[in-house]
């Protein structure tokens, strides 16, 4: 079963986001299915790592077509950015710390929300007044 189902409303008209953003959700739901069956804490670690990473670069990017495009809101999207990666790396110290026993819903439930909730919010809002 995948932990994040494509929606429509995740398209955002900008091919390379649109496409980082179905390798995203790709990978997620990809490790999410491997670890239901082989949850050792190495691999639930490897498995937020990776995620990690991938958001950080994907950012990256949508931080660039912000200032290609001057953005009037380049500096809040950005300033969430850092804050999602924030919340990322406390999910991870959350699970380094035994917080979530294995790789459990509320362990998953905490990644789905916080990729879910920044598309629907700013992901949107900056797709919408970028007009593409």
């Amino acid at each position: 079963m995948d932990l994040i189902e494509w929606r429509a409303e995740f398209e955002t008209g900008v091919a390379d986001v649109d496409h980082e953003h179905r390798e995203l959700i790709g990978l997620i739901n990809d490790l999410h299915r491997q670890l239901a069956t082989e949850a050792t804490a190495e691999n639930v670690s490897d498995f937020l790592g990776e995620v990690f990473a991938k958001i950080s670069a994907h950012f990256a990017l949508e931080e660039s077509i912000m200032r290609k495009h001057n953005y009037d809101q380049y500096q809040e999207h950005k300033s969430d950015h850092e804050k999602l990666l924030d919340d990322i790396r406390d999910i991870m110290d959350d699970f380094e710390a035994g917080k979530y026993a294995a790789y459990d819903e509320a362990l998953s439930a905490a990644v789905r929300d916080w990729f879910v909730d920044h598309f629907k919010t700013k992901d949107a809002r900056l797709h919408s007044m970028l007009g593409v």
